[in-house]
């Protein structure tokens, strides 16, 4: 099982507390068993939650279960509330009933956590609960950015998001000013792109724009993806590519419209 962990900056001022806003002055220092939250879907699909926080660094776990009838197995993504963090996990479900998945959250702040379900004869929808990694931090701020550095490679960011509308974005990377042609697949497409809303962390839809390669194929130094952002406002893309066998993260900060 793999947890994908995408950070942005941190700074160590103030101090986080549970909830929907930040606060300061304040500190949170669990002391019992995580309680457990649940959150209705439409169809009567519930998440309960059996994790509340997690320490910061340290390898954790989250647990939850689901009521009610799902077609395949869930997907989990935590972000924390500035944005700044983005972390992927794989759950596993028990003899019990509780579905676990190995998550390691690298800061303090509160977090949200998003299970994408397929109910039963339903369409797909996300069910969400809150998390906290207890701690002193600051939330990030992030200005407009589409062009990221990561590793000595150069991710670059084209197209629109147009609140509603489907459109198409490309990413182009590069290493040393030269093109990387030999991008490997990364489960079942050349890149993952996960785009999130700064404030309320809405998650846009996102869907690659190529046939699933077989593991030995190739491409780049372009991919396509076709996505719709639900809103206006600033959003944070993070993109997954994998090559020389090692997976990395580029992630932009891109605003809602056109780019002129």
């Amino acid at each position: 099982m793999r947890t994908a962990v995408r950070t942005g900056g941190f700074a160590a001022l103030l101090v986080v507390v549970l909830g929907a806003g930040w606060a300061a002055g304040s500190s949170i220092r669990p002391t019992q068993p995580a309680p457990s939250a649940s959150v209705p879907a439409d169809d009567d699909v519930t998440l309960g939650a059996r994790t509340a926080a997690l320490d910061p660094g340290r390898p954790g776990e989250y647990a939850f279960t689901l009521s009610g009838r799902v077609d395949d197995a869930p997907r989990l993504t935590v972000v924390r509330q500035d944005a700044a963090v983005l972390a992927h996990a794989v759950p596993v479900a028990g003899p019990d009933g509780v579905w676990r998945a190995p998550l390691t959250l690298p800061a303090a702040g509160p977090y949200r956590v998003v299970v994408a379900v397929t109910p039963a004869g339903a369409p797909p929808r996300d069910l969400a609960a809150g998390l906290v990694v207890p701690g002193p931090f600051e939330p990030a701020s992030f200005s407009p950015a589409r062009v990221a550095e990561v590793d000595g490679y150069q991710v670059r960011l084209d197209g629109d998001l147009v609140p509603g509308s489907p459109t198409q974005v490309f990413v182009t990377v590069s290493r040393a000013g030269a093109p990387v042609a030999d991008l490997e697949p990364l489960e079942g497409a050349f890149g993952r792109l996960d785009i999130v809303r700064e404030g309320d962390l809405a998650l846009a839809r996102v869907h690659p724009d190529a046939a699933p390669p077989a593991p030995s194929d190739r491409a780049g130094p372009g991919i396509a993806f076709t996505v719709e952002v639900p809103a206006a406002g600033s959003y944070r893309l993070f993109l997954d590519f994998r090559h020389g066998g090692v997976q990395r993260t580029a992630v932009f900060t891109v605003p809602t419209g056109s780019t002129g």
